[in-house]
C-alpha cells in the first residue's frame, strides 16, 4: 500500500506522465461548460476526489470503504454531468490494493456495475460527447475490468516475495545458530574430555614427581600424547568445517575401514545432484559418524555403503555384519547417533535403524522441504 504523500499510484504499468494527463483532463471537461456554477461544482468535486483518494491510502478498516464510496459517487457525478469517465481508472487501481479478499470482490463488483450503468446513462444524457470518445471509454471500461485483478495479483506476489525474503533471512540465521551449536558440541566432545584428562594427569604428575619419578614421567608422556591427539582432532574438525564433500569422505572412511582390516564396498553415484552444500556436509558428517561407530562398536568384518538418489530425496544406507544394536531402553541413542539425528533434523532428514544380521543405518534427506503458507487477506 502506498503512503499518503505519493501523488501517483505506483506499480501500475503506466508512467507518471499518463497520470498527469488523467489529473488534468477533468479540468478540461469542466472548463467546456458555459455555466460558472458548473465550473465551481466541478472544481470542488475534483478537489474532493483527490483529497479523499490520497487519504484513503492511510485509512484503515471501515473508513476505507467510506472513502471509496465517496470516490465512486464523485466518479458517477463527473461521468453523468461532465462526461469525464476516467476517475474510474483511479478507483480501479486503488481497489486492486485492497488485501482483504471479500472487500476486494465487493468493491470490484460495485465499481464495475456503477461505472457501466453511469456510462450507459451518459450515452442517453450526453450522447454526442460520449460518442466522440467511444474508444477511450471502451479502454476505461476494460481497465475497470482488468486492472484491479492485475494490481491485486501483483501486490500478492510482492507480499509473497517479501515473506520469502524474510524466510530466507530466518533460515540463514538458523543455519548460523545451528553451526554454532555444532561447533560448540564438537569442541566439547573433542576437547572437553581430553583437557579434563590432561588436568587430572597434570595434578597426578605433580604429586608423584617427588615420590615416584618414573610414574610421574609416564604420566607426563601420557599428557603429551593426549595433547597431540586433541590437536589432531581439532585440525580434523577445522578441516570438516571448510565443507565436506561426500566423495572425499568416502575415500577417508575407506582408509579407516581398511586400516581396521574390514572389507569395504560402495554402491551408487558419489556426485550428489540437486543437493546443497549444507545438506552434503550433513550427509558426510553422518556417514563419517556411522563408520566410526562400526569400527568402534560393531565387531563387524564388512561394511557396505549404498547411495540412492531420486527426484524427491537422497538416501544413504550404511550396513555392517556385526553384532547389531539393541534398541531397548533407548540404548541405540548412544555412540553418536543422537548427534546424527540432531544434524539430520535440521535439514528435515531422518535416521532409521535396522538391526538384523548386523546393523543398517538409513540416512535420508528430501530435496524439497514443503511447508504450508497462510494467505494474508
Amino acid at each position: 500500500m502506498q503512503n499518503w504523500y505519493h501523488i501517483f499510484p505506483k506499480n501500475t504499468g503506466l508512467s507518471a506522465y499518463a497520470w498527469i494527463i488523467f489529473c488534468l483532463l477533468p479540468f478540461y471537461f469542466i472548463i467546456r461548460s458555459s455555466s460558472l456554477i458548473e465550473v465551481i461544482i466541478g472544481v470542488f468535486m475534483i478537489a474532493l476526489f483527490f483529497t479523499t483518494y490520497r487519504l484513503s491510502f492511510i485509512k484503515k478498516g471501515w473508513t476505507v470503504y467510506v472513502s471509496v464510496a465517496i470516490e465512486m459517487a464523485i466518479s458517477i457525478g463527473m461521468t453523468l454531468y461532465f462526461g469525464y469517465v476516467y476517475f474510474s481508472l483511479f478507483l480501479a487501481f486503488f481497489i486492486g490494493n485492497i488485501q482483504n479478499k471479500t472487500g476486494f470482490i465487493t468493491l470490484y463488483i460495485v465499481h464495475l456495475v456503477t461505472t457501466i450503468v453511469a456510462v450507459v446513462i451518459g450515452f442517453f444524457i450526453q450522447g454526442q460527447l460520449f460518442f466522440s470518445q467511444i474508444p477511450f471509454i471502451i479502454i476505461s471500461i476494460i481497465g475497470v475490468i482488468l486492472l484491479p485483478f492485475n494490481m491485486y495479483n501483483r501486490n500478492k506476489q510482492e507480499l509473497l516475495e517479501g515473506q520469502l525474503e524474510d524466510a530466507n533471512k530466518k533460515i540463514s540465521q538458523l543455519v548460523i545458530n545451528e553451526e554454532r551449536q555444532r561447533i560448540a558440541r564438537d569442541l566439547h566432545d573433542t576437547l572437553g574430555q581430553k583437557l579434563s584428562l590432561i588436568g587430572l594427569k597434570s595434578d597426578l604428575a605433580g604429586k608423584l614427581v617427588y615420590r615416584d619419578q618414573e610414574a610421574a614421567q609416564k604420566e607426563i608422556i601420557d599428557i603429551n600424547q593426549t595433547a597431540r591427539t586433541a590437536l589432531k582432532e581439532v585440525r580434523e574438525m577445522v578441516s570438516d568445517m571448510k565443507g565436506a564433500k561426500l566423495k572425499d569422505e568416502i575415500q577417508r572412511i575407506q582408509q579407516v575401514i581398511e586400516a581396521a582390516q574390514m572389507d569395504f564396498s560402495v554402491e551408487g553415484d558419489l556426485d550428489l545432484k540437486h543437493t546443497t552444500q549444507l545438506v552434503e556436509n550433513v550427509l558426510s558428517m553422518c556417514l563419517k559418524e556411522s563408520v566410526t561407530n562400526i569400527v568402534k562398536h560393531s565387531q563387524a568384518t564388512a561394511c557396505h555403503v549404498r547411495i540412492e538418489q531420486s527426484l524427491s530425496e537422497v538416501r544413504i544406507e550404511v550396513q555392517d555384519n556385526g553384532k547389531g544394536i539393541s534398541q531397548k531402553n533407548d540404548a541405540y541413542k548412544g555412540h553418536g547417533l543422537r548427534g546424527m539425528e540432531e544434524r539430520l533434523e535440521f535439514v528435515n532428514g531422518r535416521l532409521d535403524i535396522e538391526s538384523s544380521n548386523g546393523t543398517t543405518l538409513i540416512i535420508s534427506v528430501p530435496h524439497i522441504i514443503q511447508q504450508t503458507e497462510g494467505e494474508l487477506l
